[in-house]
């Protein structure tokens, strides 16, 4: 039987909000068994963040189902002593472990990837925080508690976003974070890989300002070749490039090269625009983008959106519609590929999340098991795969150190 690519793998995701909950749904997508620990009665705050969907007096956020798909849940207070020896112990049985919690908590619970693992020698720990944690790369700022916006404005992304009489702007709601939990996910697959080489795991440490550097790796090119310092809503080596008003919208337009300039032109019967003084080279336009944009604006003013796509994509220049949401939706080429999975909750219904992007020939299709109550696994988790007795178990819970659904 043909299998997803990581079925067989254990991930244990001690996470909140976003950035881990999204790089253990990665893993628990490719086929792992992710079970994901969570506070006893709270759970992750994105249990209680809105929107919210409803049905029959039952409430739970969207967010949160969104990003937990496919996983278990554990409901451990790993504050106690008895929670950080079930802690350990599940630890013994796992590949992988991927935590994002405030830096140095881990160390302080004695639950580090330095505390376990000499139990556990093929355990792989990934910790997303957002200065980095890894001994020998440890910067001023790595004890700092960090949210998406914060990577955004010290990478430099927020000032390259917007327009130059406008402040600083933040992109979408929390790219950062599903950015590094991707970039992690991606360094876990590493580590499992220079596992099955070397028979030992690793340490993989995901830093969210790094992620949001590499990122933006066309600003420190800029700067490092040639003393660039980027403006918002100012273009300096490409031009046209950006949202052009039609008809009855929007279309995004990116003129890299030449090539694809001259074939504007002549789309728009403005063939002698391609080769003058103003316009040889991406430089000399982004210098007279003031010039050149009421010329194409007016050109497209005559179009309907969809039509001028057609036309200019028909003519080799790559563009699109700006969409909303509800566009996005009605789509044929987002439905074509199944980017929009269903998933249905036996509480709240069905619901409509991204499908994770990769698609690959020889697997089968991912599955769709929607996020799990508060302790839904608890009683799995302690005695299928730990073992515990029903009377250990009863104590547990009688205690508070686990809580079950």
């Amino acid at each position: 039987m043909i299998k997803r690519p990581l079925e067989g793998i254990r991930v244990i995701g001690l996470e909140q909000y976003m950035a881990g909950p999204y790089c253990t749904m990665l893993l628990a997508d490719a086929g792992a068994e992710v079970i994901k620990i969570e506070r006893p009665k709270q759970g992750d705050p994105r249990r209680s963040m809105p929107p919210f969907i409803e049905r029959d007096g039952v409430k739970k956020a969207a967010g949160f189902l969104g990003y937990n798909r496919n996983k278990k849940s554990l409901a451990l207070d790993v504050s106690t002593s008895e929670g950080q020896e079930i802690f350990k112990d599940l630890a013994k049985t796992a590949d992988v472990v991927v935590e994002n919690l405030r830096p140095g908590s881990m160390k302080k619970l004695g639950l580090s990837y330095d505390d376990l693992k000499a139990d556990n020698p093929q355990l792989i720990w990934a910790t997303i925080s957002g200065f980095g944690q890894l001994e020998g790369y440890l910067g001023p700022y790595a004890k700092r508690p960090t949210f998406d916006i914060v990577a955004e404005a010290m990478s430099g992304i927020m000032n390259l976003v917007g327009f130059k009489d406008k402040p600083p702007s933040w992109t979408i709601y929390g790219m950062a974070d599903v950015y590094s939990g991707l970039t992690t996910a991606y360094g876990v697959m590493q580590a499992l890989f220079m596992r099955s080489q070397t028979g030992e795991g690793q340490f993989v440490d995901s830093a969210m300002f790094d992620n949001m550097l590499s990122l933006n790796e066309a600003m420190i090119t800029s700067y490092a070749a040639a003393g660039q310092i980027g403006e918002r809503g100012v273009p300096k080596n490409v031009f046209p490039r950006g949202a052009f008003k039609t008809k009855n919208g929007y279309i995004a337009l990116n003129v890299p090269d030449n090539r694809i300039w001259t074939r504007l032109c002549e789309v728009m019967g403005r063939a002698e625009l391609a080769d003058t003084p103003e316009t040889r080279s991406g430089t000399e336009r982004a210098a007279n983008a003031d010039t050149l944009q009421p010329i194409i604006e007016a050109w497209l003013a005559d179009f309907d959106r969809d039509k001028v796509v057609d036309i200019l994509n028909s003519a080799g220049v790559p563009t699109g519609p700006v969409y909303n949401a509800k566009e996005v939706f009605e789509d044929p080429h987002v439905k074509a590929r199944g980017m929009l999975m269903p998933i249905t909750d036996k509480e709240v219904g069905d619901t409509v999340f991204t499908r994770s992007p990769i698609h690959l020939s020889k697997a089968p299709e991912l599955p769709k098991n929607s996020a799990p109550n508060l302790g839904a696994d608890t009683e799995y988790v302690l005695a299928e795969l730990l073992g515990y007795s029903k009377q250990k178990t009863e104590e547990l819970l009688s205690k508070g150190v686990v809580d079950k659904d």
